[in-house]
């Protein structure tokens, strides 16, 4: 592979740099395989943990409720609440998706990964609404769980952008 001669900065210089692969952040056969076998995975654990007739956090919940209470005795602001680490835990959960969806398409496809934590956080939420009474569906959930996913998009760009500079 051959370097890219000086061009002037903005979009003349991007589209040579692109033109020539400098940084083309691809999918690569490796990332897909990586990222196929991954998915099959994580998606059985979306589909079982968010179609779960109860609260999956139903057994730890009491111990949350108590560290949080104590912290709130030592000075804790109100905010610092089971519902900050549910909102987390959502966040964490579908970090995984948006990353997966950028290694199996690419980075230019990042939003892909993100639109992804949309839909299958919507599709849960009204899943459980409609047939899972034990379960709170919330907009809350969709809005945190799309969140994790953007990140984990954001993520697959720069590990695709780290792998390509290296192939270079």
């Amino acid at each position: 592979m051959h370097d890219v001669p000086s061009a002037p900065v903005g979009r003349v210089a991007g589209s040579a740099i692109r033109r020539h692969g400098g940084t083309s952040a691809h999918a690569t056969g490796r990332s897909r395989s990586v990222a196929a076998v991954l998915a099959v995975g994580y998606g059985v654990a979306v589909v079982l943990i968010g179609f779960w007739g109860s609260p999956v956090d139903a057994r730890v919940q009491p111990l949350l409720a108590r560290v949080v209470a104590a912290a709130q005795r030592r000075g804790a602001p109100d905010w610092f609440g089971y519902g900050l680490f549910e909102s987390l835990a959502n966040v964490a959960f579908f970090v995984p998706l948006g990353l997966l969806v950028v290694l199996l398409a690419g980075a230019r496809w990042w939003w892909a990964g993100a639109a992804s934590g949309l839909l299958v956080s919507a599709a849960i939420e009204t899943g459980q609404a409609l047939f899972l009474p034990a379960r709170v569906a919330t907009i809350d959930d969709v809005v945190a769980n799309t969140m994790g996913a953007v990140v984990g998009a954001l993520l697959g760009v720069v590990v695709l952008g780290v792998a390509a500079r290296r192939r270079r």
